[in-house]
């Protein structure tokens, strides 16, 4: 088998890779096709760089293939394709910062996955930041003290944009269950299914432009292939708590890209949300205690 190209330099490598994932905002926004169509394409442009990946460096054809692993990654790309349409939709509904700043509640939303469905015991440290993380996160939402922002159009964005993580801890959990299967293939059979699927919704009677088309690919070919190919790279090289400080990034670009380019700068509320949730991030991930408490 055909060895892939070595990581150098892990911690730079993941940076730009997260850095380059906080601009799909703006690529969504500039293709300017209706979400679910941009979904399709971004799933079927993942899908062609991920095959031709997987063949060129030996992990196509899939020998030790199996068929719990495959359906797993298939229902996993199911919600993957669901969650990016949600996440798209909270996109235009709100705006980049914002949306992108509430799906930081993907990580909480996990743990509190293990407390409910597997029954995980649940330290106090671990309450107390996930209790301080959901008010971050309805600070840094807009919703209060933003009237600027209301109306049902902006709430509406916010549930979908929470929908499309709690769809990402679904992926999360599906694809940790599975074992003996080369990460690219796994993202190669959700990038598959998410355009199966999207094949019966998507519209392919619009005249999309060339500008437009480019948009569409680079979203499939860089942040479905290119960036997590070189994410999923690093990780087996990197502490987590390196990790876990480093994946404000992706946040820190697409706000600062939401600023400079489309004006939509974060209130002062919402910078304290961003604060909160950064904090509770960091808390839950490095595991501090708070007040002497014991798990």
């Amino acid at each position: 088998m055909v060895k892939g190209p070595q990581v150098k330099a892990p911690a730079l490598q993941l940076g730009i890779a997260l850095a380059v994932s906080g601009t799909v905002g703006a690529f969504v926004t500039e293709a300017h096709v209706d979400l679910l169509t941009a979904v399709f394409w971004r799933c079927a442009f993942g899908a062609l760089f991920l095959a031709a990946w997987g063949f060129a460096f030996g992990y196509l054809p899939d020998r030790a293939i199996s068929l719990r692993n495959a359906a797993t990654a298939a229902i996993a790309g199911a919600f993957l394709a669901l969650c990016w349409v949600c996440l798209f939709a909270g996109f235009r509904m709100t705006s980049i910062a914002t949306a992108t700043i509430v799906f930081q509640s993907y990580p909480f939303l996990l743990v509190l996955a293990g407390f409910v469905v597997f029954r995980e015991k649940a330290a106090l440290d671990q309450f107390i930041w996930l209790v301080l993380a959901f008010a971050g996160v309805t600070l840094a939402s807009g919703v209060i003290g933003v009237p600027v922002h209301g109306g049902e159009n902006w709430l509406a964005g916010i549930a979908l944009t929470l929908a499309a993580a709690a769809c990402y801890v679904v992926v999360t959990l599906g694809v940790r269950s599975i074992r003996g299967q080369r990460p690219e293939v796994t993202m190669l059979y959700q990038a598959l299914t998410g355009a199966v699927l999207l094949s019966f919704a998507a519209n392919f009677h619009q005249v999309i432009s060339l500008p437009s088309w480019g948009w569409l690919a680079g979203m499939g070919v860089i942040h479905s292939g290119l960036v997590m190919v070189a994410m999923y790279a690093t990780f087996p090289l990197l502490p987590t708590p390196v990790i876990a400080v480093m994946n404000f990034i992706y946040p820190a670009v697409a706000i600062l890209l939401d600023w400079l380019v489309y004006g939509h700068p974060l209130t002062a509320l919402q910078i304290i949300g961003v604060a909160i949730i950064a904090v509770a991030t960091l808390g839950i991930n490095l595991k501090w205690r708070l007040f002497g408490s014991r798990a």
